[in-house]
């Protein structure tokens, strides 16, 4: 297997190949805080509509300890997947019936997920009040909580104990 690469799966879709390579680039570098954040600018640069490139940053930001660039950086995914999905970013203002959220391939599914990964970063700062909108939002958008989103919601209310 010398010389042959298996492709990972990339969360939120495809990517063009060459970012992918640098995603995998900037993961295998994670240690290397300074490039790894360079090798995902680059992707986001080169790609700045794959929604994979998104994810990968606000994990970064977020296992870095950087929480004001995770909340950047996902909030940005948020954009990204409303547009892609035809509905609106803002997630106050939407329903059930705004987008399809049951197909996991698709760029609504991606926002849930993002908008859980959003109100974690708002709990990890101190937001509770927003941080349990957002997951009675979620709640109402994935009742089957398809994102997983009640591990947040337990994890906010073992906070509060």
């Amino acid at each position: 297997m010398d010389g042959i690469v298996i492709p990972r799966t990339l969360f939120g879709g495809g990517a063009p190949p060459a970012v992918a390579a640098l995603l995998e680039e900037a993961m295998q570098a994670y240690t290397e805080t300074e490039r790894a954040e360079s090798l995902l600018q680059q992707a986001k640069t080169a790609a700045p509509e794959a929604l994979p490139v998104y994810f990968s940053l606000y994990k970064f930001y977020f296992y870095k300890g950087e929480l004001g660039q995770a909340e950047h950086a996902v909030r940005s995914a948020l954009q990204q997947a409303a547009r892609q999905g035809g509905f609106g970013a803002d997630w106050h203002r939407l329903l059930p019936g705004s987008a399809d959220w049951s197909d996991y391939a698709s760029p609504a599914h991606f926002y849930l997920f993002s908008l859980k990964a959003l109100a974690f970063i708002r709990l990890r700062r101190g937001d509770d009040g927003e941080a349990t909108a957002i997951l009675d939002k979620l709640a109402e958008l994935d009742p089957k909580d398809s994102v997983g989103a009640s591990v947040i919601r337990s994890i906010a209310e073992g906070m509060k104990s």
